[in-house]
């Protein structure tokens, strides 16, 4: 059930993002009076043709779902009868064309603005920014930050959410920015902490970048009874169950869950021997757990979550609204934000300040699409959001096969005074297309790679 809901929720974002990308294309041409011959949502053999309108368009579902285009009437594409020359593409002014071509990332961005209003318009429920224990020689611990700290502030802007403080430290941690913080304690005392974010690893970013920084969501003392077991997992594999109750670890009483994670943590690869109640029985358990590495060192994992009482989240949850003015300028600010940060880890990877890690591929894609989705509406609207504006930025990319490309090609024409040779547009197919199949493989690379990692 779990992997139809992760293919049904990827197929569905897909074909938003492409139905909404190649829709402002096909707006912008016939704004421009250009002759649209086929909209596509997939590639390949069409399983489905619609002929509508006076131009009897074709409406196209494609075998491949990866994608979509739309086609114009176009000489460089085949013979145009000298009476619709006026409506070819390539006839268009050298504007018309920047525009036709730009409309697609247009449209994907305008998708995410939309999107983000309803959200900050409707009001989301949202963890409250409380910090739970930091990892020793993590940024916050070095900082001094407590179990209990409260984010006020970064940086002299207020942090109303868990998401809020993830967004801003992602952006100082690119930039590798001091983050100044204030915090309220646990005994409502305000006081100030200061993360140097230019020790921050620049491979930190993959995985949970904010555990990383040694920045956790707070929970409350939570007992230490199994509530979900990850498939294949140490805890799986060992026969452990939800609902069992660890009561020792190596003949030490164990009384939370926190106290359960550190005895995990501290022994990968090493026998541990536990005393667990299930029902009314007692049972003793010797596993191992798997070794995994995190910000340069080992730790141990078996797979196993807790059991947590809502009521006891219910205080550190805060619903964050806005007004509409206010609600679609932040969907504005958080578009625009989160492009100049794709381009930002983009521009690191090149220069090898980020790890090409980071790059993810359709399975990761996917797998954030069924998280998203089991998450609830909000969530999976947020994360359509977020990758309509990856979509939008990669598109605008200068590599040839991509809107950018063409954009790239245009700008060349307008500084020059004709358009770019055939010659120099066939060449730069062939590199656009060589370029994209080994972002492509890396893609898959590492999408693999964090299959097999977990």
């Amino acid at each position: 059930m779990s992997a139809l809901v992760t293919v049904v929720a990827f197929l569905v974002a897909l074909a938003v993002l492409i139905v909404v990308h190649e829709f402002g294309h096909y707006l912008a041409a016939r704004l421009a009076g250009v002759k649209v011959l086929r909209f596509s949502v997939g590639f390949g053999k069409p399983l489905r043709i619609w002929r509508l309108g006076p131009d009897r368009t074709e409406w196209v579902v494609g075998l491949v779902p990866l994608g979509g285009y739309v086609k114009m009437l176009d000489e460089g594409e085949g013979p145009v009868p000298p009476r619709e020359h006026h409506r070819a593409f390539n006839r268009q002014n050298v504007w018309k064309r920047i525009a036709i071509v730009s409309a697609g990332p247009l449209a994907n961005f305008l998708l995410a603005i939309v999107l983000y209003w309803t959200l900050f318009l409707q009001g989301v429920p949202e963890a409250k920014p409380v910090i739970g224990v930091p990892d020793p020689g993590s940024v916050a611990a070095t900082a001094g930050l407590r179990r209990g700290d409260t984010i006020l502030k970064i940086n002299g802007e207020a942090v109303a959410s868990w998401q809020d403080l993830r967004w801003r430290m992602l952006q100082l941690a690119v930039d590798r920015q001091q983050a100044r913080l204030e915090v309220l304690d646990s005994e409502q005392r305000i006081d100030w902490r200061t993360l140097e974010m230019a020790r921050f690893a620049a491979d930190g970013f993959e995985g949970d970048p904010l555990a990383r920084m040694g920045l956790r969501l707070y929970r409350p003392d939570v007992d230490p009874v199994i509530g979900k077991i990850m498939p294949a997992s140490v805890a799986e594999r060992f026969g452990l169950q939800p609902g069992d109750r660890i009561d020792e670890i190596d003949g030490r009483r164990v009384r939370t869950w926190d106290e359960l994670v550190a005895s995990v943590r501290a022994h990968p690869g090493v026998s541990l021997g536990l005393r667990l109640t299930r029902g009314d029985r007692q049972i003793d358990i010797v596993l191992v757990p798997e070794v995994v590495e995190q910000n340069g060192e080992r730790i141990g994992r078996i797979g196993a979550s807790p059991r947590i009482d809502p009521q006891a989240m219910r205080g550190l949850v805060t619903t964050v609204r806005y007004g509409p003015v206010d609600a679609f300028t932040l969907a504005v600010a958080r578009t625009w934000d989160t492009a100049g940060f794709s381009l930002k880890m983009l521009g690191k990877m090149l220069v090898g300040e980020v790890s090409w890690k980071n790059l993810s591929g359709p399975v990761t894609i996917a797998d954030y699409a069924g998280h998203s989705a089991r998450l609830g509406p909000a969530a999976y609207v947020a994360f359509i959001a977020l990758i309509s504006i990856s979509l939008g930025v990669l598109n605008l990319l200068p590599i040839p096969l991509l809107d950018g490309g063409h954009l790239m090609y245009y700008v060349v024409e307008i500084l020059k005074g004709s358009p770019v040779s055939e010659r120099v547009m066939e060449l730069g197919q062939r590199l656009g297309l060589s370029l994209l199949l080994f972002l492509m493989a890396f893609a898959f690379y590492n999408d693999i790679n964090r299959l097999v990692s977990g």
